[in-house]
């Protein structure tokens, strides 16, 4: 095993400043794909925090309830709907995204399982797993293969047992996390105090964030900045290591402003600006 510190150093070394003569179409398309009834706030803190980290269109894939809050509390996301009203049955459109990310309050129903299922069979584009997708990946593992390499899966700690079994140390769950990517070729981004980042024998400690973090709503917003890094051209290690570091410098940065209890998601999204400028200092 190989440990690196992702600090400013790190990152820095990653980091792409932007090209003065850019545009949105070159900047990168996001697609988020999940949602469902009483879960649409996932995916518009998912879609918002895909445009606040830079890239030049976000579209969301939702289910049919979520079309008015989307398109009202984010003018700025382009939406498209599925044919059920309350969940996700059937993944189908036609723009071209260079990245997606798909799993924030998309739910278990079965027919959203058979959808991400179909999804995966056919899908080529980068991509970030997290929330009830890596749930459905824990149902139905055979599922793993169908991943194209490099994949980036973001579960929280109850998510990752369920995708890899329970563990009785800390060098238990490592070693098991480690083989996990190493025999499915994945990033596996660790959330926890700290988040660790494992692309095989290789093992990322970040160095911001705080206990704000832990709120509801903070993980769609990872979701949502990776996703964007990768519709940006990063490499998928890249992006899941620049993702969690401004992510936990938000917090960082906010922290005297909000305290602990007060500080929620859309803080993140918020400070994301913030987080940024301190790479060009």
């Amino acid at each position: 095993m190989i440990a690196i510190t992702i600090d400013k150093a790190e990152v820095s070394k990653i980091y792409k400043s932007i090209d003065k003569y850019t545009h949105k179409g070159i900047q990168g398309h996001a697609l988020l794909i999940g949602g469902s009834y009483g879960k649409i706030g996932s995916i518009c803190l998912s879609s918002k925090a895909a445009l606040k980290t830079g890239c030049g269109l976000v579209t969301a894939f939702i289910p049919k309830c979520g079309y008015d809050i989307v398109q009202i509390s984010i003018p700025e996301v382009m939406v498209l709907t599925d044919e059920k009203e309350e969940f996700i049955s059937n993944i189908n459109f036609e723009i071209i995204p260079q990245a997606i990310g798909i799993g924030p309050g998309i739910g278990q129903e079965l027919p959203t399982q058979k959808a991400f299922y179909e999804f995966l069979k056919t899908n080529k584009t980068s991509l970030v797993i997290d929330a009830d997708a890596l749930n459905i990946m824990s149902l139905n593992k055979l599922w793993l293969k169908l991943l194209q390499p490099k994949t980036i899966l973001t579960p929280h700690p109850k998510e990752l047992e369920r995708l890899i079994g329970k563990w009785s140390s800390d060098n238990e769950k490592m070693e098991k996390v480690i083989a996990f990517s190493k025999e499915y070729d994945l990033v596996i981004v660790m959330k926890g105090a700290p988040t660790h980042i494992i692309d095989g024998e290789i093992v990322y400690e970040n160095s911001t964030g705080n206990a704000a973090l832990a709120t509801a709503g903070s993980g769609d917003v990872l979701t949502g900045m990776i996703t964007s890094l990768l519709a940006q051209s990063y490499e998928p290690i890249n992006a899941a290591i620049f993702g969690v570091y401004l992510h936990g410098l938000t917090a960082d940065i906010a922290l005297p402003v909000t305290g602990y209890q007060s500080f929620i998601a859309s803080d993140i999204i918020e400070n994301i600006g913030k987080a940024y400028l301190t790479l060009e200092n």
